[in-house]
């Protein structure tokens, strides 16, 4: 599921943050192994599961009142793994994510880093490290004068962001 990619090998622990957690998306592919079975099956128009649903690990941050949030800066048309990606979003707004698209074939998008990152609790950042196919290569903390640079790309990520629904509804 793509719900919480990488989110617990840089808390340092699946829920290690307290109230929010917010995350940066802007690659087009991710390798995410423990993916790879259930985006075959999308790619074949097979069922989903359950969990597609209502997304199980979102659904147990928001089930302990913690808000999970993110937005995925994009450009039409999709990847494969990106129309996955969004196929899935559903249920995790169903679990109580809040999340937003910035499409670049759409709007113009500026002031926002090139990588991705999370934000939790607003005094946590961790740039995220990819390789270039895709695959995760690790987290780094950053500094805390880097937080209110961070906290303002997040500020305009979430202003500037069509929410998924009205996206979803327009593309799908």
């Amino acid at each position: 599921m793509t719900s919480n990619q990488q989110a617990p090998s840089c808390s340092g622990k699946e829920g290690a943050f307290e109230w929010t957690a917010f995350r940066l998306e802007t690659l087009a592919v991710y390798d995410v192994e423990e993916e790879a079975e259930e985006m075959a099956r999308f790619l074949a128009d097979e069922p989903m599961g359950p969990e597609w649903d209502d997304d199980p690990w979102v659904r147990s941050m928001t089930d302990r009142g913690k808000r999970v949030s993110r937005i995925h800066v994009l450009t039409s048309p999709l990847t494969d793994y990106l129309s996955y990606e969004l196929a899935a979003y559903p249920g995790n707004v169903t679990a109580g994510e809040t999340i937003g698209i910035l499409d670049k074939a759409e709007q113009d998008v500026t002031g926002l880093p090139d990588h991705d990152f999370w934000l939790f609790d607003d005094r946590d950042v961790y740039r995220m490290h990819y390789a270039p196919e895709g695959a995760f290569t690790g987290a780094e903390l950053l500094p805390a004068h880097r937080l209110a640079e961070y906290r303002g790309y997040r500020d305009r990520a979430l202003a500037e962001a069509v929410p998924f629904a009205d996206h979803w509804e327009r593309h799908h």
